[in-house]
């Protein structure tokens, strides 16, 4: 085999693993959307970019609805234990 087919090869199975792998994390975040709060899942305020809270909160009604990134009254869903480890993360809400 030549040193350029070898290459192309190695390339090619490279590649394939990393769609691979994010199909796998794409699986993981849609299977996250369908768990319920208390099911290895919990809230975590002041994480989520504009638009991207999962719920409702005291300034709006809905999931999306977040205006800046990092609000404090908004939260996403992640798994216990997970909030506390991330910067500027909180089990409950302020404003």
């Amino acid at each position: 085999m030549s040193k350029k087919i070898l290459i192309s090869t190695i390339t090619a199975v490279l590649s394939l693993s990393s769609i691979s792998n994010g199909l796998a994390a794409e699986s993981n975040v849609d299977s996250m959307a369908s768990m319920s709060v208390g099911d290895g899942v919990e809230k975590c305020y002041g994480i989520a970019k504009a638009g991207q809270n999962d719920c409702g909160s005291t300034v709006h009604g809905c999931g999306g609805e977040q205006k800046t990134d990092g609000d404090k009254s908004d939260w996403i869903a992640v798994p216990n234990g997970l909030c506390n480890k991330i910067v500027g993360g909180t089990l409950k809400p302020s404003k």
